[in-house]
């Protein structure tokens, strides 16, 4: 008996991830979910250095700001409640010190070009269509930074103003790394506050757009990985998500997280996976008694596990 229609992946033979690739993840609070999977089992990665961010115009300017050497000033950041803030960031970039903000905006611009410049993967997940632009500059922010509503309009992105925007972040990638591979995803958390049909048309603007540009494209460098339908259809159920019932649970993330890498890793890379896996759940071992012989004995051959792994993979570090 069969209980639910599995979405069929796409199993890649080329540009795959491996402990050599080296990737960027940008976007949505999805890529963070991904990304502490990354992290874990210890692959080459920056996650978000601007922080979350939801809609494309946002990737598209951090993109464009990091290659052309951009240098954010005081002009760019603005003080509410005693806490500076870019309206092109998130508040994890926000502070009480101006100059302290400012250099972490620009200490993140130029880890963000170098990775851009020698990244075998960027991973680019889109959150919604919905953006606001902010009257007294007319610019479409990143953050709103909780300041009154009545300082923004609200807007939806149409298609072709999404699609715009990801073939600029394409041709910019491109100027700079012809050869790294782009997957995009559309997060498969819901934006309920925008509204339940607001969030379905704004989705389906990221969608229609993305494959558009698949279509359209000549290159084999751009891909589309299904997280938002493998949410929406294979764990269709409320059981799949947290107490929110808007994001993901971690059973979901795992499930979508297995179906990426039987898309985007090969049997050696799964391999290595498993001996990290053991590696890191060694370490998190917690003994009755440290001084025990069996202890003792446990740490050596842990230490060997990871000297082995160490020389098969340079800078593989489980020290962080």
């Amino acid at each position: 008996m069969k209980l639910f229609i599995e979405i069929p992946i796409k199993h890649q033979t080329e540009s795959q991830i491996d402990y050599q690739s080296k990737m960027l993840l940008l976007g949505s609070c999805f890529v963070e979910n991904i990304g502490k999977k990354f992290d874990y089992f210890k692959f080459q990665n920056l996650q978000n250095p601007f922080g979350v961010l939801f809609q494309p115009k946002a990737i598209e300017q951090l993109i464009k700001h990091a290659i052309h050497g951009n240098v954010y000033t005081d002009k760019d950041v603005f003080q509410q409640h005693d806490i500076w803030h870019c309206f092109e960031a998130h508040s994890k970039l926000s502070g009480l010190d101006k100059t302290a903000v400012l250099h972490g905006l620009n200490s993140a611009l130029k880890e963000t070009k170098q990775f851009l410049e020698t990244a075998t993967h960027v991973v680019i997940t889109l959150g919604t269509s919905w953006v606001y632009k902010h009257l007294d500059s007319n610019i479409i922010v990143a953050n709103c930074h909780k300041v009154p509503q009545k300082a923004f309009k609200k807007e939806l992105l149409s298609s072709d103003d999404v699609l715009h925007s990801l073939q600029n972040i394409q041709h910019l990638i491109a100027s700079v790394n012809p050869n790294a591979t782009i997957i995009f995803t559309v997060s498969p958390i819901r934006h309920t506050k925008d509204g339940f049909v607001e969030n379905t048309r704004s989705k389906s603007h990221l969608i229609t757009a993305i494959h558009q540009l698949l279509e359209e494209s000549a290159m084999n460098t751009l891909h589309y990985f299904p997280s938002y339908e493998i949410m929406m259809d294979e764990l269709r159920d409320y059981r799949f998500y947290a107490t929110d019932l808007v994001h993901p649970n971690q059973i979901a993330i795992d499930y979508i997280w297995e179906k990426f890498t039987a898309s985007w890793f090969n049997n050696s890379t799964t391999s290595i996976m498993k001996e990290v896996q053991i590696i890191q759940s060694g370490l998190q071992h917690k003994p009755f008694n440290a001084s025990s012989k069996e202890h003792q004995k446990f740490l050596v051959n842990l230490n060997k596990r990871i000297t082995a792994i160490q020389e098969k993979i340079s800078g593989i570090n489980f020290s962080v």
